[in-house]
């Protein structure tokens, strides 16, 4: 079993669960400044970043709703994006993490998932 290839090719998506989809919809779209895809019903929506990753929303028929956490969207400019983001109301914590490697600010959507503003200090691959 040790001689068999991984399966696994990639993340096709990371998907947030929301509680209204017009307004997750809206903040990712309008404020983050994700290009969506395509809107999925009345239940969703796809984002797809310029390096072609996808993030989507997606509400519960039955309405129930965890919060998410994990997602690091990649910026060139840490400082300015945080600050772009803080003025356009975004919940960022006031600490900055900055390790030998990153920055990261710790951030909260519309619903009241997480998610980090990340910058890579050697760029992206």
């Amino acid at each position: 079993m040790a001689d068999r290839k991984p399966q696994v090719l990639g993340i096709d998506t990371t998907t947030y669960l929301v509680k209204d989809v017009e307004r997750a919809k809206q903040f990712y779209r309008d404020i983050i400044g994700l290009p969506l895809r395509r809107e999925i019903r009345s239940q969703g929506a796809e984002f797809v970043t310029p390096d072609n990753t996808a993030f989507t929303l997606w509400k519960m028929e039955d309405g129930s709703w965890t919060a998410g956490n994990g997602v690091l969207f990649s910026v060139a400019d840490f400082e300015s994006a945080v600050d772009q983001y803080r003025k356009a109301g975004v919940k960022i914590a006031p600490h900055v993490e900055e390790t030998p490697v990153c920055k990261m600010a710790f951030a909260e959507d519309s619903e009241g998932n997480t998610f980090v503003i990340h910058f890579r200090k050697e760029g992206r691959d």
